[in-house]
């Protein structure tokens, strides 16, 4: 019989060949299996004094500006995973090698049943409320009036003052006590007795009404109910600029950005600062999430100085990059004094992280 016609390829290199057509599939396999996982990445750092994509950060119509030096960026991580851009197995793995990414539950970091535009929205009107304390915290350490309005942004489901009060209700008096900001309006319901009702004057549509609102007890304070929210009268206009940035954690840096563009002299110094952190309409410095990785970004950017909420400082320490300072913050008010300071070259007995601390 004749010998079968020769192939040119050896059992050596069909196994080798077998074994890369395995691996492909694997490595495909791979990429398609969803893990329950969120991974924090170090994201960009941006100076609040500068641009993004040619477009100025902070512009402001109304009133006189400044020029400034140095940089106020503010920082930023990569998030991975929920239902926009799920982790996968490769996902997984690259940031378990990676000392600077941090792997927690996805369930600790995006809500169970929730879409991703809805997720998208929470970020996009956290973003839009950081911007605004932020204009108010710096005009108002300027000396300019920003009256404040505080409105009715949502009723819960069952809450008290379901059928009685209204999305979209001004708040002007409780108990007969006018209600000038968001704080004075929770500090007011607060000390009414629950289960009793509290009389309140709403505007709503431009009429003012006279009502019972009934209360009701959560977590050891009485409640009515219902989200508050701050509506602002800007006297100067400003305008923030974050590109694609959403969230609330850039409070703090814009506030700070505003501050020197609205007043003479170079509030940095020229030093490079990076910072974090979110802003209330009282100026108070909130904690934020994914800090390490914040911290590894500002380093990266060049930062010399950083900025971090005090209720943060337990994910701070030990966790510093080399190159890199952290001081501490709690309100506006010390972190604009702490860059003044640093900016001068007053370096001495600056408030450091050491432990589980609270603002």
């Amino acid at each position: 019989m004749p010998a079968p016609p020769h192939t040119g390829i050896s059992r050596r290199t069909a196994a080798a060949l077998a074994l890369v057509v395995i691996a492909i599939a694997v490595a495909a396999a791979m990429s398609l299996i969803h893990l329950p996982y969120a991974i924090y990445r170090p994201g960009p750092a941006t100076n609040t004094l500068g641009t993004i994509d040619g477009r100025q950060i902070i512009t402001v119509k109304g009133t006189r500006t400044y020029p400034t030096a140095g940089a106020l960026d503010f920082t930023t991580v990569s998030l991975y995973g929920g239902p926009n851009y799920p982790v996968n197995v490769w996902d997984w793995v690259s940031a378990e090698l990676d000392s600077s990414s941090e792997v927690v539950p996805v369930k600790e970091v995006f809500p169970q049943n929730v879409s991703g535009k809805k997720i998208q929205q929470r970020n996009t009107a956290e973003m839009q409320g950081s911007q605004d304390e932020a204009k108010v915290i710096a005009l108002r350490a300027i000396g300019k009036k920003v009256p404040e309005d505080v409105v009715i942004a949502a009723v819960l489901p069952k809450a008290p003052a379901q059928g009685v009060l209204r999305e979209g209700d001004l708040i002007r008096k409780v108990r007969g006590t006018p209600v000038p900001d968001l704080a004075a309006a929770q500090r007011l319901i607060e000390k009414e007795k629950a289960g009793t009702r509290v009389p309140m004057t709403v505007e709503r549509k431009g009429k003012n009404l006279s009502l019972q609102v009934p209360t009701g007890k959560s977590g050891g304070r009485t409640v009515v109910g219902v989200y508050l929210a701050p509506r602002f009268h800007f006297p100067v206009d400003v305008n923030i600029y974050a590109g694609h940035v959403g969230g609330p954690s850039a409070g703090m840096m814009f506030s700070l950005g505003i501050y020197d563009t609205l007043t003479p002299g170079k509030l940095t110094g020229g030093v490079r600062f990076a910072g974090t952190g979110t802003l209330d309409s009282q100026g108070n410095v909130g904690p934020i999430g994914g800090i390490r990785q914040k911290l590894v970004g500002a380093r990266d950017a060049g930062a010399q100085w950083f900025l971090a909420p005090a209720a943060n400082c337990d994910e701070v320490v030990d966790h510093v990059p080399d190159g890199l300072q952290v001081v501490k913050v709690s309100t506006f008010d010390q972190a604009r004094h702490l860059v003044k300071q640093i900016g001068q070259g007053e370096r001495a007995d600056l408030p450091r992280c050491t432990g589980v601390e609270k603002p």
